[in-house]
């Protein structure tokens, strides 16, 4: 089965987001941990930190200081979303066995590129509340 382009680019958003933590030393524990009732786009790693982190892909022509051309990471995590999020995080810290005295966070990302794939920027949100 052929992957949908919206697929497509949110495959490569992700990837890229994988090599911008890298690049800032997280260590990638997992992509894209699924479960029936949601998923995990990373799961990552720094300075003891574990980070649930949502990827976001826009594609754009071009970016624009226009209002309506603005994203925040955390347009993406809706009620429903955010519930359903929390949901598989406590699946994934229960599933690998993670203690309690081990602090975590949720993060966004999102990754801009242009109607090509290039990359255009990353914005990082980190430690949104759910």
């Amino acid at each position: 089965m052929s992957k949908t382009n919206k697929q497509t680019i949110g495959k490569k958003g992700e990837d890229l987001a994988v090599i911008f933590f890298k690049k800032q030393n997280y260590e990638i524990l997992e992509r894209n941990y699924w479960q029936k009732w949601g998923e995990i786009d990373i799961v990552a790693k720094k300075h003891g930190v574990i980070h649930f982190v949502e990827v976001k892909t826009v594609s754009r022509d071009k970016l624009s200081d226009e209002r309506s051309d603005r994203y925040d990471p955390e347009d993406n995590l809706h009620l429903w979303k955010r519930q359903r999020f929390g949901r598989v995080i406590e699946t994934y810290l229960l599933d690998k066995e993670v203690g309690d005295e081990v602090d975590w966070q949720v993060d966004a990302i999102s990754v801009y590129l242009d109607r090509a794939g290039q990359l255009l920027k990353i914005d990082y949100l980190p430690n949104i509340t759910l």
